[in-house]
């Protein structure tokens, strides 16, 4: 079994969950040297339903996005991470993080974050990690937020 990976992709979007995976696939990029793709997926259906000043709206979520990946590339180069793509979408991130953004950069393992959602809220719109793990073809590693004491 191989347990080395040359592709490691995290998936963020700028919470603090997010955050605790983008550290875990640094840490797994440098112990494999690897090249390490921080994808953001602007979720189209977040923006759906706004349509007043839809190119104003478009504009800032873009910049958004690309201004989040700065910093995330920042602090991957910063770590001492040689090899990071950036990688931004529109769409639905359940699905192309792990049917399209992952097979694109050849990914060997997909980081990202668990988000507590309750029972009810998994069952109407489910969670993005759960769809990365259901339909993946690659490993994946949920990283759980930590627990107050």
């Amino acid at each position: 079994m191989d347990s080395h990976y040359h592709t490691i992709l995290v998936a963020v979007d700028g919470s603090k969950t997010a955050d605790l995976a983008f550290e875990k696939a640094v840490q797994f990029a440098k112990l494999d040297q690897a090249k390490l793709v921080i994808a953001h997926v602007i979720d189209i259906q977040t923006f759906a339903n706004v349509r007043a000043n839809q190119r104003f709206i478009d504009q800032n979520v873009t910049e958004y996005a690309q201004e989040l990946l700065d910093k995330y590339e920042k602090r991957a180069k910063e770590a001492g991470l040689e090899a990071v793509e950036l990688v931004i979408e529109t769409g639905s991130p359940k699905t192309l993080i792990p049917k399209v953004i992952a097979p694109r950069v050849g990914a060997g393992l997909i980081v990202c974050g668990a988000v507590g959602m309750n029972a009810m809220e998994r069952i109407m719109i489910g969670s993005v990690s759960e769809n990365i793990s259901r339909y993946a073809k690659c490993d994946i590693y949920i990283v759980r937020p930590k627990t107050l004491k």
